[in-house]
């Protein structure tokens, strides 16, 4: 045997041995996110990224595995934002960044958010909307060169000329050009056929539209419809052929009736629904994700002088205050709800403080877990791969100490966390 070959069958052995080698998980309690009952000493048994089995007992690894004592903690799956921004971040010199940052500026501070996002105890989220960064940071974490959770993305955001999401909003005239479908900008059945496929020739995972006007954008209305039914139903034919659902940005009751009578997947914020859109988002099997942290913030926020401009500042005031109240709302009325933030309208790492909001709304702690984990999984259609701790799912596991059952606010200081089996964070 030559020296190359006998080098090749050691590594060769050697990489077996490495991948034969499991991860024994102790966990004093356990959430596993597919039902409303704790569970107490299990062990999980994560192999090559993948949980392969869940034991009652903490039971003992052989001398080829790894073990991590998580015997005094909380064990959960790791938990899923569906509504987050991580090319940005809030700030009151963030309306100036367009003008002032390269998007390799963009893409370092979007990885920043990324691992921040990650070490909070989010091992997926889904990117609503941005330059097009998203998709590539998508891309970065799959491969390993950057630490992050799992991406969901939908690249730039679709809006109508002037509306939430039109680029150009506040731009002197000389500056504002007519952007087109190329920038996310539609008018018309055409152009929105065309900016979905323009998306999906970008690689983007899904699509999402600004049905409404919105709280942060230089424009006036923050709740006005802002898309034709004609052109959603062309957004959302077009994004089914390509295997894409649609989140819709709505505050205002006319345009998220129409998105939700037109089929979106999802509504984001939902200020101002009441009984009749309540109704229909049940009767379209249309989830709601409701961003309170978001709406909280802004309010803050808008009474900080210059932190916004003039033109957001009464939109902030208004809206977000009554988000927290339309989620109680909602959530009596039995519309079906999913967890999410708008991370980026505040601070990335800060998104577990949603899960206080929502039990003080009125939704159980139970109920709030299931919605970051189960029920966010089957948003994203990947119920099969995330959301819960079971053999054949993703090793996304995290850990907390004390019971965020009794207290939820133990959920803000993630101690572990474990995404498709690389541990990123253990305390």
């Amino acid at each position: 045997m030559t020296l190359r070959l006998l080098l090749l069958t050691l590594f060769v052995a050697m990489s077996s041995s490495l991948v034969a080698q499991q991860t024994y998980i102790h966990a004093g309690s356990l959430f596993d996110g597919t039902g409303e009952q704790m569970r107490s000493n299990v062990t999980i048994i994560v192999d090559d990224g993948r949980i392969v089995d869940v034991r009652d007992g903490l039971l003992n690894p052989d001398s080829e595995s790894v073990l991590i004592d998580l015997s005094d903690k909380t064990v959960l799956p790791g938990f899923i934002d569906l509504h987050v921004h991580l090319e940005n971040e809030t700030g009151p010199d963030r309306y100036l960044d367009r003008f002032t940052k390269n998007p390799e500026d963009i893409a370092f501070e979007s990885s920043r958010n990324a691992k921040k996002t990650l070490l909070a105890g989010f091992t997926t989220v889904r990117d609503l909307g941005g330059t097009g960064v998203n998709t590539s940071l998508r891309d970065a974490i799959r491969t390993g060169y950057v630490d992050g959770p799992r991406v969901i993305s939908v690249g730039k955001s679709l809006a109508t000329t002037g509306g939430h999401a039109d680029p150009t909003n506040s731009f002197k005239r000389e500056l504002m050009g007519n952007p087109g479908p190329e920038s996310g900008v539609v008018n018309g059945a055409d152009e929105a056929r065309e900016a979905v496929r323009q998306n999906y020739k970008l690689g983007v995972d899904h699509i999402k539209i600004t049905s409404t006007g919105g709280v942060l954008s230089v424009a006036k209305s923050g709740q006005n419809p802002q898309f034709m039914e004609d052109e959603l139903e062309a957004i959302i034919e077009t994004a089914r052929d390509y295997e894409m659902h649609v989140a819709a940005h709505a505050h205002g009751k006319e345009g998220m009736l129409r998105a939700v009578k037109a089929g979106v997947h999802t509504i984001e914020h939902g200020t101002y629904m009441d009984e009749e859109v309540m109704q229909a988002m049940v009767d379209n099997d249309t989830y709601y994700v409701p961003t309170i942290t978001a709406g909280k913030f802004v309010a803050e926020k808008a009474e900080v002088e210059g932190y916004y401009p003039p033109l957001v500042v009464p939109k902030a005031r208004e809206i977000g205050p009554l988000i927290q109240n339309t989620f109680g709302e909602a959530y009596r009325y039995g519309v079906k709800i999913a967890f999410g933030t708008d991370a980026g309208v505040f601070h990335h790492g800060d998104n577990a403080k949603e899960f206080g909001f929502m039990v003080e709304a009125g939704m159980p702690e139970i109920e709030a877990l299931l919605s970051a984990t189960q029920t966010a999984s089957v948003v994203l259609g990947l119920e099969n791969e995330i959301g819960s701790i079971e053999a054949g799912k993703s090793a996304d596991i995290i850990a907390v100490s004390g019971n965020p059952l009794s207290d939820i606010s133990v959920l803000e200081n993630v101690n572990f966390v474990m995404k498709e089996g690389i541990v990123y964070k253990s305390e």
